[in-house]
């Protein structure tokens, strides 16, 4: 299986120019600084993985903001200063986001070509802007699509705008994820034009009911129950909850979760799909996102942490912690105190 050169040890930066309180000035000029990259860089991670909502860059009706691509600039300008290098996370676009909730008709974009070409066009323009930064920048095409039913819709959408980047520049790599939130299982799935600078996503936060346990956002999760790791208890809320939160998230409980065993093997084991498809390509593999809650037990998140970074490890697959800065998930927040240089030292 092939190695995404350069990006190996990586943390998102969410909640800076994506899923923010507040989409504001003074929140893009204050909540991320220079100061972050060099305690990124001091916690020995090479890359941030740096998600980016439309609406920063650009109006409902199609007009480009060029204010916004400042913050981007930015993060790029201190990227470089400190030795870090970018994957650029286009995590929102006109008319869709991972949130279903958040837009009127999320399954449209599937169907409406009017939204499919702005989103192609933000390619165009991104990788025309930042094209020749491909020594440390790359490219991920959209953050987790949901409904399975639009895994051909999308790996039309996605070749698309994989042509469109290649048009600008042959040498970025190119990061494009499957259906159901990015699920590992869905990895065999993705279709678009690959070449020897095409990365194959996938996401890891299984299983959700303790990696999201008490979550506000999940519905119906038990806010009062806590969730330990490993234990009976997640086969057991694996069961109660399944009707619920399945709805909610493609990848909670994917069919092949029922055949195995909750142990130190569980992670090495869910993502065999994933990693027969890279090496049949070979292509490298990024977990773009994983991590676990800040009202999860501390000492049962270090030992879920060990486990999926034994998973990594041994296949040498790249990974972006979720998250760095709070987001319910920032590795620099008070909960990770007592276990932060234990999870930092877990990818080798």
């Amino acid at each position: 299986m092939k190695k995404f050169t350069g990006f190996y040890k990586g943390i998102n930066l969410g909640g800076w120019i994506s899923q923010c309180k507040e989409y504001t000035k003074e929140h893009y000029q204050s909540f991320i600084q220079k100061e972050d990259f060099l305690k990124i860089k001091e916690l020995g991670f090479d890359h941030v993985r740096l998600p980016l909502d439309y609406n920063v860059i650009m109006t409902d009706d199609g007009k480009y903001i060029e204010e916004g691509f400042t913050y981007i600039d930015n993060g790029i300008k201190w990227a470089k200063e400190t030795g870090i290098k970018v994957i650029l996370d286009l995590h929102k676009t006109l008319g869709y986001m991972f949130d279903t909730n958040a837009v009127p008709n999320p399954d449209e974009f599937f169907t409406n070509k009017k939204l499919q070409d702005i989103f192609v066009d933000i390619w165009d323009s991104l990788s025309k802007k930042y094209g020749d930064k491909s020594d440390f920048l790359a490219f991920e095409l959209l953050n987790e699509v949901v409904n399975p039913n639009y895994e051909k819709e999308w790996n039309q959408i996605a070749s698309r705008a994989f042509n469109t980047i290649r048009k600008n520049t042959k040498e970025s790599w190119i990061v494009v994820g499957g259906v159901n939130y990015n699920s590992v299982s869905a990895v065999p799935g993705i279709k678009v034009p690959f070449d020897e600078k095409t990365v194959l996503s996938f996401h890891c936060y299984e299983p959700m009911v303790f990696t999201h346990q008490k979550a506000y956002w999940v519905r119906e999760m038990p806010a009062d129950y806590d969730v330990d790791y490993p234990g009976p208890d997640i086969d057991y809320l694996r069961q109660k909850s399944r009707p619920i939160p399945q709805a909610r998230y493609g990848a909670i409980f994917d069919p092949s979760m029922d055949k195995l065993q909750m142990d130190e093997n569980f992670f090495i084991n869910l993502f065999k799909p994933a990693i027969d498809t890279a090496e049949k390509l070979n292509l490298p593999l990024y977990c773009g996102e994983y991590g676990v809650i800040d009202k999860a037990d501390p000492q049962a998140t270090a030992r879920w942490f060990s486990d999926i970074h034994k998973a990594l490890n041994k296949y040498q697959i790249s990974s972006g912690l979720w998250s760095y800065k709070e987001m319910d998930f920032g590795l620099i927040g008070p909960h990770y105190d007592p276990i932060r240089q234990q999870i930092c030292n877990g990818i080798k």
